[in-house]
């Protein structure tokens, strides 16, 4: 018996694919990559952006042809919004929330006994997280042997105007620490370099615990401990935190331990205090202006990242131009663009979408370059300088090894390297693109002499 699985749009889908392998192997199911071989074809999709829904309609419809001429069963679960939902129930044999994955061996042995009337939705409902524990309890089948996701909350509890991610996810609930800081001793052990911590706002981590939990900035705190008593080398992440939430204790932690990686993912979404306002993000550019003075004071080499959506509802050029001043402001590394999407159950859906798809498509481009500008001039100063590289697979086109330095920066390596994959090692940077470098690896005699 063999499965294929597509994972599509966030991180947290990533990890949550791990262990839906993992339940499906232990079933006695093989995965594949080719689609054609297998009898059990699944998606983890997103209802956040459009665009993931539509590679779901695109690729059911493929599927379903060819139950027509052999035995295939569909299933699709991840972060589904009540009206996708009532929608894939006539497209899938299967649907499950996330929570519920323990009981997938169930539904496929009974397949036929699940009923589609019995899962509808009738309206956008908060979904309920109270089997969520039994998720974290499956251990995952890692995709890579370097990199991992670990999760330590699920939902949200903000309601961003523009975001579903409560329709879908349900309410915050923190996992508990001891789960978190045993599965990361568990993949240090086993010689992972690079391990993201995984949340919808993991800064408002063991805040639904009343006090029973530790912060984020404790559990930062207790894996940076055990980083340095370890005496391993590896970096640890976390996404996405939310400027409502982020304090100086948790950039006082990063700078403390060497193994907190240096590089922090701060969606802004937008440089203007009315859009924020609209959009209910429940921060102002002041206390987003506060957060990285902390980050710039603390931690000067850290890499800055960030999420920001252009046309949303009501934007003018007036505050377009707010954003492209914050650009400006804080010269981010990296900012994921993404136009204004109206999605079923979040608020701003029920708001006209006032701005043309031609201007925000205009913005984009136009915030793009800007940033283009600052990542060019940021690149441009560290050639000549050395770095810690995580190698991480080949160049494209050239086929060349790449990896990615501790604060996320694509770098090229001179030459192709196929056995330090999912090793750290030196590199020097020889020439800088706008969003890349190359480099030079730093042989250990050159170490030495100098």
């Amino acid at each position: 018996m063999k499965y294929h699985l597509i994972t599509l749009g966030c991180q947290m889908n990533l990890s949550d694919s791990e262990r839906v392998s993992a339940v499906l192997e232990q079933m006695g199911y093989e995965r594949t990559e080719k689609e054609e071989e297998a009898t059990l074809l699944g998606m983890l999709a997103c209802s956040v952006r459009q665009k993931p829904i539509d590679k779901v309609y695109n690729k059911i419809a493929q599927w379903n042809k060819w139950k027509n001429k052999r035995n295939v069963i569909t299933f699709i679960s991840g972060c589904v919004l009540p009206a996708d939902k009532e929608k894939f129930l006539k497209l899938f044999d299967l649907i499950f929330p996330m929570s519920e994955l323990s009981q997938l061996p169930d539904m496929i042995r009974n397949y036929g006994v699940v009923n589609a009337a019995s899962l509808q939705t009738p309206k956008p409902v908060m979904p309920k997280n109270e089997h969520i524990v039994d998720l974290w309890h499956i251990k995952p089948k890692y995709e890579s042997t370097y990199e991992a996701f670990v999760p330590i909350q699920n939902g949200c509890d903000k309601f961003c105007a523009f975001c579903a991610v409560p329709y879908t996810r349900g309410r915050e609930v923190s996992r508990p620490s001891e789960e978190i800081i045993k599965e990361i001793q568990h993949l240090v052990q086993q010689g992972y370099k690079s391990i993201t911590l995984l949340g919808q706002n993991v800064n408002s981590y063991g805040l639904d615990k009343n006090g029973e939990e530790i912060t984020f900035a404790e559990l930062l705190k207790q894996i940076g401990q055990y980083g340095k008593l370890s005496g391993e080398e590896f970096w640890v992440y976390f996404t996405s935190p939310h400027p409502q939430d982020m304090t100086r204790d948790v950039i006082e932690v990063i700078a403390e331990y060497k193994c907190l990686a240096k590089q922090i993912h701060l969606p802004m979404q937008s440089g203007d205090e009315k859009v924020l306002i609209k959009m209910n993000r429940r921060h102002s550019m002041e206390k987003y202006r506060r957060i990285v003075s902390d980050i710039r004071e603390l931690i000067p080499e850290a890499t800055l990242f960030t999420d920001i959506i252009v046309g949303f509802t009501a934007e003018g050029e007036e505050e377009f131009q707010n954003t492209v001043a914050a650009m400006n402001e804080f010269k981010f590394n990296m900012a994921y663009i993404a136009m204004y999407s109206p999605r079923p159950g979040a608020a701003s859906y029920r708001w006209q979408d006032e701005v043309s798809q031609d201007v925000k498509k205009d913005r984009y481009h136009r915030l793009s370059e800007t940033m283009r500008t600052h990542t060019s001039e940021y690149n441009r100063q560290l050639v000549g300088k050395t770095f810690r590289l995580l190698v991480n697979g080949n160049d494209r086109k050239t086929g060349f090894s790449t990896g990615l330095t501790e604060g996320k920066l694509n770098v090229r390596l001179d030459r192709k390297a196929p056995e330090l994959k999912g090793q750290i090692v030196d590199v020097k940077i020889t020439s800088a693109a706008d969003f890349s470098l190359s480099g030079e690896l730093v042989l250990q005699e050159e170490k030495i002499e100098s």
